[in-house]
């Protein structure tokens, strides 16, 4: 997630919960080693792939991401 979006982010893509309730800092640092499971815009569950070269994460209605 760029810093872009995380300022336009309601939902924690690691935890699903809305990013302005509550401490998010245990999230934050396991996604430095985590790919997200949940969209950050609309809170799905994302279909994640675990690549030798990174990952891939896919949200039915935004779309995919990677990193």
């Amino acid at each position: 997630m760029t810093t872009s979006d995380a300022a336009t982010a309601a939902w924690c893509d690691r935890c699903g919960e809305a990013v302005a309730v509550g401490s998010h800092d245990g999230c934050a640092a396991a996604r430095v080693l985590e790919p997200p499971r949940f969209c950050a815009h609309c809170r799905r569950r994302m279909k994640v792939q675990v690549l030798p070269v990174g990952w891939a994460a896919v949200c039915v209605e935004h779309g995919e991401i990677r990193g």
